[in-house]
């Protein structure tokens, strides 16, 4: 359970989205053109950086081109400050650790003082070339798409959990070792973390950001410290080799002051870690914040998405109808459930991409998701391929990637997808709801009774191809048979060859 209760600021603490970092850099660039100094370029700085970590975790439930557009249209001016801010960062560090009349602090000094000015112009110059029209009109494409996660919904903490999952990973490899990359890479994925966190859950966000700051702070110092080591090491001064050497132990010295603070904050019981991860879903929330993340990337691609939420009814009916049936060790599996769930509402997905093969842009987009929690790469690579064969050219074991697939998930994506394509040919034939529909086996066939369904020629011709795939999983002949009163029905006509049969599993 979530330790994070209602916030009464919670109205308040909304405006910290991305509309409001969007709107916030606008006004920081006029500060930086007035004057670029030290703080000045720093909240330049942050706010195009949660600008761009917000459209970095959103590409990944919305390919719309908005996103990466407005973070291509910020990186030169990112890069730009960043170099100046390095500049202003080491020279505070300089005075810090060095006393005044010490030798390599004025070299060092002097060397960031004359680079400076040089910056600063780069800055301004950048500043003011930035296209400034042009971002506010992507704040007012990306104010609506971002509202496809609203803040504090189960897609928001979905995305939360992958930003804290995979910091934790970063973490746990940063303690096995003192080299500067790893501490490095585990303070970006800390910062996305922050800040996914900060736009999407706001009221965690009140309860965590002190200590989400202290940390994110520690891991800034020991990469300040590792930046400015470095640049001692390649110093050209050469006025004492023992000096240099004092300025090495004094900044590994308090580079691992930071590292022991950081690790009396995120190890044992009182870790900082165990408290954001209370706040994150746990145990079957996981799995409902994961369909969430993905109900919100089948509206944010699909085209039609009320026929897809039409198609995936009847295809549950359809699947359960066959389960209770015992129809086939496929519908028996507890994993495929969630599959076939999955498919059904994401196979839309490549409907957008009128330039290339809609099963194959349906496919390779699934397969660029990240991974959503409790899902494992075998499972979303068997979603992928139930999506890629829901319709058109049926999978051959001959020749593309289902023919590399052993026989046992061959049949799954053929049971899988086969669901899915009588569906498509039952809405298709004018049924509008799985309601009714009931399932018994024989020997010989299984039939398959559905309300609504009509008795015509066309009717039967669509429904002989819809359940040709399936028919291969099953073994047998599916007869459907429409419903048209109470105890009374009409049976279509069976097919003329009878089906290729596969081994069952």
């Amino acid at each position: 359970m979530s330790t994070v209760t209602p916030l009464s600021t919670g109205a308040h603490l909304e405006r910290r989205d991305l509309a409001f970092w969007m709107d916030q850099v606008l006004k920081e660039l006029d500060s930086v053109r007035s004057s670029p100094k030290m703080d000045a370029v720093h909240d330049l700085r942050v706010a195009i950086r949660r600008c761009r970590s917000v459209a970095a975790a959103m590409e990944e439930i919305d390919p719309d081109p908005a996103w990466p557009a407005m973070r291509k249209a910020a990186r030169k001016l990112f890069r730009t400050l960043g170099a100046l801010r390095d500049a202003q960062v080491m020279n505070e560090w300089v005075k810090k650790l060095g006393p005044e009349n010490d030798p390599v602090r004025a070299h060092l000094q002097a060397s960031f003082e004359s680079k400076e000015p040089e910056l600063r112009e780069a800055a301004v110059r950048v500043v003011a070339k930035f296209d400034r029209r042009s971002w506010r009109r992507m704040a007012r494409v990306l104010r609506q798409r971002s509202r496809m996660v609203p803040a504090g919904s189960p897609a928001a903490e979905c995305m939360a959990l992958e930003r804290f999952e995979a910091a934790k990973e970063l973490h746990a490899k940063a303690l096995c070792t003192e080299k500067p990359k790893p501490w490095h890479a585990l303070r970006i994925g800390l910062k996305r973390f922050r800040y996914t966190v900060e736009s999407l859950l706001p009221e965690h966000y009140a309860l965590w950001s002190e200590n989400l700051k202290r940390v994110q702070d520690l891991l800034g110092e020991v990469h300040d410290l590792d930046v400015l080591l470095d640049i001692v090491k390649k110093s050209d001064f050469v006025e004492t080799e023992d000096s240099l050497n004092v300025w090495m132990e004094t900044i590994g010295q308090e580079r691992q002051h930071c590292i022991r603070t950081y690790r009396q904050l995120t190890l044992g019981k009182t870790s900082f870690w165990n408290l954001w991860r209370a706040g994150l879903p746990t145990n079957g929330r996981v799995e409902a914040a994961a369909e969430a993340r993905l109900r919100a990337t089948a509206r944010a691609v699909d085209p039609d998405v009320s026929r897809t939420s039409q198609v995936s009814r009847i295809a549950v009916a359809v699947y359960l109808a066959l389960k209770r049936a015992d129809a086939g060790p496929a519908f028996c599996e507890p994993t495929l459930d969630r599959i076939l769930l999955t498919a059904a509402r994401l196979h839309g997905v490549g409907n957008a991409d009128a330039d290339r093969s809609p099963q194959k842009a349906a496919r390779k987009f699934i397969l660029g998701l990240p991974l959503p929690p409790g899902w494992n790469n075998e499972e979303w690579e068997l979603l992928a391929m139930v999506v890629r064969y829901h319709r058109g050219t049926e999978p051959s074991d001959k020749s593309g990637p289902f023919s590399k697939l052993s026989t046992e998930r061959q049949n799954r994506v053929r049971a899988l997808a086969g669901v899915l394509r009588l569906a498509l040919a039952l809405r298709k034939c004018g049924v509008e709801s799985g309601a009714g529909l009931h399932a018994d086996k024989s020997a010989e066939t299984i039939v398959l009774r559905v309300r609504g369904l009509a008795d015509d020629v066309d009717t039967a011709a669509r429904i002989a191809a819809g359940k040709h795939l399936l028919e291969e999983y099953l073994g047998r002949p599916l007869i459907l048979k429409p419903v048209v009163k109470a105890g009374t029905v009409v049976a279509l006509p069976a097919p003329q060859t009878p089906p290729f049969s596969v081994a069952s599993g």
